[in-house]
């Protein structure tokens, strides 16, 4: 007979534009159960997504705390911009919302940032670059998070973003040869600006690069969203 799993158990969601993802971690972060995905609304409001978020957790086992990684800007866990889903977003108390939910305590964080939280080394200076509906990113240097870096709206090339260039739509557009070729620039350029010692590349797209990748970079599994819930409430366990 196996061990009972340790607690407590924590509730880690992953809204992206496309996808909502969640599952239940024990103590140590491992998944309890198999991850289970709806698709986003749309339109993406907050009573539309909640509503799905609910649903999710319903068909989970019993969790005692959740986390929540959401694709935006959050303040004190409010909501200051939310670009991939809707502008009915703004100012929502995200954590309140979620509380009455699920009438467990909650902790939200940027989705990037969270998916940052369960690859990096905590050594140097770190950048999380999560290429999916949008393109999110996290800065992290010695472990320690840099707050509300949104690099996928600043100017690429010929004053289009990142995000207009290599976001979803785009690749979906320009095909997946095109949107490779796009991606090794911008690869190039990031690690100039930021000299990182490790460049990760996540996000549901990131199964979609092909080809060498500089020694410094990457590719992480679009599980890290949901894993690193368990690092918005303990800290990371020793490497040893």
């Amino acid at each position: 007979m196996a061990p009972p799993r340790p607690r407590p158990f924590t509730l880690s969601v992953d809204i992206g534009g496309t996808g909502i993802k969640a599952s239940v971690l024990d103590r140590r972060g491992r998944p309890v159960t198999e991850r289970r995905r709806v698709r986003t609304p749309r339109p993406a409001r907050p009573a539309a997504v909640l509503r799905a978020i609910g649903e999710l957790a319903a068909e989970l086992p019993r969790y005692d705390r959740v986390s929540v990684g959401f694709p935006g800007v959050l303040e004190d866990g409010r909501v200051r911009a939310a670009a991939n889903l809707d502008p009915a977003w703004i100012g929502v108390d995200l954590i309140r919302r979620l509380e009455r939910l699920t009438q467990r305590p909650v902790r939200v964080a940027n989705d990037a940032d969270v998916q940052g939280m369960a690859v990096i080394e905590g050594r140097g200076v770190e950048l999380v670059i999560t290429l999916g509906t949008g393109m999110g990113s996290a800065l992290f240097v010695d472990g320690r998070l840099v707050p509300n870096l949104e690099l996928g709206h600043h100017p690429f090339r010929a004053g289009r973003t990142y995000e207009e260039l290599l976001g979803d739509a785009a690749r979906k557009r320009i095909g997946k040869a095109m949107w490779n070729k796009r991606l090794r620039p911008a690869v190039e350029t990031l690690l100039k600006t930021f000299s990182c010692r490790r460049l990760y590349l996540g996000g549901g797209n990131a199964r979609r690069i092909r080809g060498q990748l500089p020694g410094r970079v990457r590719v992480v599994s679009n599980e890290a969203g949901i894993l690193g819930g368990i690092r918005l409430w303990d800290p990371p366990l020793s490497r040893g």
